[in-house]
């Protein structure tokens, strides 16, 4: 069910799928599968697949009955353009948001080349925001997908960065947010990496958003970046008119 988020750049998840596979170093210690596991433990109906992809079309429309606008993060224990999550469902939940236009959504995948395949496709209200997980120098190739999306909004969530970003491709990027990994086995993220990252979004005028540190303890590690924190958020451009097929 949707509820309300403890992520610091949102307000709300919505989950009209849940479930999902690992496809690069960023998925390793996947909080989501953790997640999974007990809630699927706990008799939870939505888990009762474990970590298989499953869709909720009954989910599908609960946006709608929400009055009050809502920052709202689509799909945290999921990736709304996985493989096997159908293009007509994905055109649903495209359909739900553009409906609830009172609403922000913000969708993130780790599957940028089918993002950028169903795009043309696909309606873009601009209450939608998209975003790619970037967490090294392997997969920095999902940024190009992205920049050919015509978002309102394009971000990167590099998170948990696990090595160095040196020359990010920013043309086009509205937004960076910036985390360690957390939880057991939390991998190590160096201060240098977040500072490039800040100064290459500084030249770029990107906005920047320090979310943590991470570590197995993320609460004594805080998200403090030179004695301050980064909470910047992007701005909308105009949406080119794209019609959905």
């Amino acid at each position: 069910m949707p509820t309300k988020s403890n992520i610091e750049w949102t307000e709300m998840t919505w989950n009209p799928v849940t479930g999902c596979t690992k496809i690069s170093q960023g998925c390793k210690n996947c909080y989501a599968e953790r997640m999974a596991r007990r809630l699927t433990a706990m008799g939870n109906g939505r888990y009762r697949n474990g970590f298989r992809v499953t869709l909720h079309p009954d989910l599908l429309e609960v946006p709608l009955k929400w009055q009050q606008p809502r920052v709202v993060f689509v799909n945290s224990m999921s990736d709304l353009f996985h493989e096997d999550v159908p293009e007509s469902y994905i055109a649903s939940v495209f359909v739900s948001m553009r409906r609830a236009r009172q609403h922000t959504f913000q969708i993130l995948t780790k599957r940028a080349e089918r993002l950028a395949a169903l795009a043309p496709r696909l309606p873009w209200p601009e209450n939608v925001w998209m975003g790619v997980s970037v967490e090294d120098d392997r997969v920095v190739n999902r940024i190009g997908y992205l920049q050919q999306v015509p978002a309102a909004v394009r971000f990167l969530s590099l998170e948990p960065l696990i090595g160095p970003l040196e020359a990010l491709p920013l043309a086009g990027v509205d937004w960076a947010i910036v985390g360690g990994e957390s939880g057991p086995r939390a991998r190590p993220m160096k201060r240098e990496w977040v500072t490039s990252i800040l100064r290459q979004c500084r030249t770029a005028g990107v906005a920047f958003f320090f979310k943590q540190w991470g570590g197995t303890r993320k609460d004594l590690t805080g998200r403090r970046l030179n004695g301050r924190h980064y909470d910047e958020m992007p701005l909308r451009r105009a949406v080119p008119a794209v019609s959905a097929a």
